[in-house]
């Protein structure tokens, strides 16, 4: 990879690096019911930038559009409008309703963003954890875009982060095996839990069930843990079905980390992770 290009990019906007515009809690829905809001960080006088659209984790069950550390800063300083959104969590909500909450938030970003200074054709969608599920499912099944008028054109790249759910079935039977075998109890709310009982739901909340060539799928940098078991298996099973679907995929294992810190040090200077991270969205920017 080309690790000038992110310099590259830098320079280009530094007359709007360390200057902001930050709005908070700007309804996606209307009317908006709980937590479907979400924030736009911009830099000051913004104008058809690149847009990075954040989906926080939680287990679908917790989390905060505010949990981003480090990101927008460091997305401002290149030149993105970066939106961080809320979104109904279980057991408020079915799972689908999950889904439908984050896609019309992605909705209200592609007619809207303009306003903002952002460029509603150059969508980056990224997320970690169960945010990373989600954003990966956005950006394979394209019925839940469709719905709210969002073309898989207008995604120039996927970057899903430390998620274990791309294969829904497979980490529902790896878990519980383990367990098994291992003379431990089943968990109480596990992954069969919040993605109920039913096999086909579980296929048709996965990712991978839903790559094809030809759908106009953007291309995918997966980042993940590179000692966690679970998140590094789903990593390289995500990779190799795009692959194998002709969609330009790379996965990144990140080392001397963890499942959280993976996320907390995104965005930060000298982190491996966020140097793959940025070399993925300008060349991406290329294409």
């Amino acid at each position: 990879m080309n690790r000038l290009l992110p310099t590259l990019l830098a320079f280009t906007v530094a007359p709007l690096a360390h200057a902001q515009d930050v709005k908070r809690d700007i309804p996606y829905a209307n009317p908006a019911l709980e937590r479907q809001v979400l924030d736009i960080h911009a830099p000051k006088d913004a104008k058809n930038l690149p847009v990075v659209f954040w989906i926080h984790g939680g287990g679908w069950q917790a989390g905060d559009k505010s949990a981003v550390q480090d990101k927008p800063g460091a997305f401002v300083e290149k030149g993105f409008v970066f939106v961080s959104t809320n979104y109904r969590l279980l057991p408020v909500v079915e799972m689908e309703t999950v889904f439908r909450d984050v896609a019309k938030s992605l909705g209200w970003v592609h007619k809207h963003i303009a306003e903002h200074g952002g460029d509603p054709n150059r969508i980056f969608v990224m997320g970690h954890s169960a945010g990373a599920q989600l954003a990966a499912l956005m950006c394979t099944d394209d019925r839940y875009l469709k719905a709210e008028g969002v073309p898989f054109s207008a995604l120039k790249g996927c970057v899903p982060v430390d998620g274990d759910t791309y294969d829904v079935p497979a980490i529902i039977e790896t878990a519980e095996t383990r367990r098994r075998v291992h003379g431990e109890p089943q968990a109480k709310v596990g992954h069969r839990e919040k993605f109920g009982n039913d096999p086909q739901k579980h296929r048709d909340y996965s990712a991978v069930t839903h790559v094809a060539k030809g759908k106009g799928i953007p291309p995918f940098l997966i980042l993940y843990v590179a000692d966690h078991p679970d998140t590094s298996a789903q990593a390289r099973r995500l990779t190799a079905v795009l692959k194998g679907a002709e969609i330009p995929a790379t996965a990144f294992g990140a080392k001397d980390t963890t499942h959280s810190k993976i996320n907390d040090r995104l965005g930060q200077p000298e982190d491996p992770a966020t140097t793959a991270l940025f070399d993925f969205v300008a060349d991406s920017l290329k294409r």
